[in-house]
């Protein structure tokens, strides 16, 4: 019997041989998987093999591929997609001199996830890491980066949301309110964007001017470009706007710090403040300026592009499900009609919905924000497939219908990783849903909407997939014999 291609790069993995670096065909695999894997009794063979895929030209590789997808309306994931049905689920690649393995199975996702720290670090493309900073909790070593994560762990606990929670409805309310009264179509992607940049950016560091908001917007926009642009520093190029954005971004941040260091602007309650007071701290409890400034960057970015996306595919997803809208609009009713008139959401109502929450993630299992997750040990780029494992059929039942209920059952393992797992998941993973939860509570119990172009184009120079179109919908009140 022989052992599949799928199955040696798996021992090769779980072995720990990730020294080995592809440098074209991989070769001499045979005695490390016998010496290893072989059962007592078996009698295995392995013939001359190797993880399929080309790598290319040396340095560029598939670069120029990959780019062309990010660049096209497929999205970037349609690179790897064209790449699985070329060789098969696992397969190698080389992207700006680095060679890629694409791990699609929850046996993968935990040997490296769980392994995160111990025997794998975090790696992203160099034109993301440029765009987020050296010193990025994304992509900070261990030692680092389990003191940056601790310190940054305060606006998203259960005491900040609970404070995030009214300030967002009140401000949701208002701006629903206003496009109601409009009458207009307008894109869910743009609105959403807006609102979560706003909301994080005064949770952050109690920016509320909006000409100073819409500055901040537009460069954090040129950033987010740049993420996936080849990292050349030539005038006109995305990569070379971003990085111009990106050291605005850094003196504006670097005076509000000044100006609340010199007594200049008065403390505020946010985050950026107590930051600063931890200025008379020992070094292993204080983040340094570096270090405040790629976060405060990195945070924005996340709470920004992420959930904004996210809440634009769970609009489409509920527009083309009407049961499932339906019963999320029932259970968003019945909590509304327990509230005084006019009163705002409490942190504690989002306990009671149940519903809406399953409806958040089979949104994220889904819509796949996260597409993969990179990591590296000694050489090896190893992509968590993540959009993979979201669609696998041996364990998601019908994988691309949008099914909340299939969340009534606890999940196998590391088959659900829309925020990653382990010491390196996504540190926003709450404010996400609580941002979720509330804008559905909003939408359902108050309007219903018809989306007004239904075309299914990705937006081009995302990292993260997102429709062309932005789900551009309109609001109808509902009547009050529905509510």
């Amino acid at each position: 019997m022989h052992i599949s291609l799928k199955e040696a790069y798996y021992k090769i993995l779980t072995n720990n041989y990730s020294d080995v670096i592809f440098r074209g065909v991989v070769v001499a695999v045979v005695v490390a998987i016998l010496v290893g894997w072989f059962r007592k009794g078996c009698e295995r063979r392995i013939k001359k093999g190797e993880i399929p895929g080309k790598l290319g030209v040396s340095f560029l590789g598939e670069t120029f591929s990959f780019l062309a997808a990010a660049n096209s309306t497929r999205g970037c994931y349609d690179f790897v997609k064209q790449r699985r049905i070329r060789h098969g689920n696992w397969f190698k690649t080389r992207i700006l001199g680095h060679v890629h393995v694409f791990v699609p199975s929850t046996e993968g996702a935990k040997r490296v996830l769980a392994s995160d720290h111990a025997a794998f670090n975090k790696r992203f493309l160099k034109s993301m890491a440029d765009a987020v900073g050296k010193k990025s909790l994304l992509g900070v070593p261990q030692e680092i980066h389990q003191r940056i994560r601790r310190l940054l762990s305060d606006p998203f606990s259960m005491n900040s949301m609970s404070k995030f929670v009214p300030k967002f409805d009140l401000e949701l309310c208002e701006r629903l309110k206003r496009l109601e009264n409009e009458g207009k179509s307008f894109r869910v992607l743009d609105f959403t964007t807006k609102v979560a940049f706003d909301g994080i950016c005064e949770m952050l560091m109690s920016v509320r001017d909006y000409s100073t908001l819409r500055k901040l917007e537009s460069d954090v926009d040129a950033v987010n470009e740049a993420m996936l642009s080849f990292p050349v520093m030539f005038p006109g190029t995305r990569y070379y706007r971003g990085m111009k954005a990106r050291r605005r971004l850094m003196e504006t941040f670097t005076k509000m710090i000044s100006k609340r260091r010199s007594g200049e602007e008065a403390p505020a309650d946010d985050f950026l403040q107590s930051l600063l007071e931890r200025d008379s701290y020992p070094p292993e409890e204080k983040l340094d300026d570096q270090e405040i400034l790629d976060n405060l960057l990195t945070l924005i970015i996340a709470g920004q592009s992420t959930t904004a996306a996210a809440i634009m595919w769970c609009v489409k997803f509920l527009d083309e499900n009407k049961h499932v809208q339906h019963t999320l609009r029932e259970e968003q009713l019945s909590i509304l009609r327990k509230k005084p008139d006019g009163a705002l959401l409490k942190y504690e109502d989002l306990a009671s919905m149940s519903y809406a929450s399953k409806v958040v993630k089979e949104t994220l299992r889904m819509a796949n924000v996260l597409l993969w997750y990179p990591r590296i040990k000694k050489g090896w780029n190893v992509n968590i497939d993540a959009t993979q494992i979201h669609y696998d059929s041996t364990t998601y039942e019908e994988p691309y219908r949008f099914n909340p209920s299939r969340f009534d059952e606890m999940q196998k393992p590391y088959s659900y990783i829309p925020f990653g797992t382990g010491p390196r998941a996504c540190l926003g993973i709450n404010m996400a849903k609580v941002t979720m939860l509330v804008f559905l509570h909003r939408l359902t119990s108050g309007y219903t909407w018809t989306v007004d172009d239904e075309d299914l184009s990705l937006e081009r120079k995302a990292h993260i997939p997102r429709l062309q179109s932005g789900c551009p919908i309109t609001l109808n009140r509902l009547d009050d014999t529905n509510t």
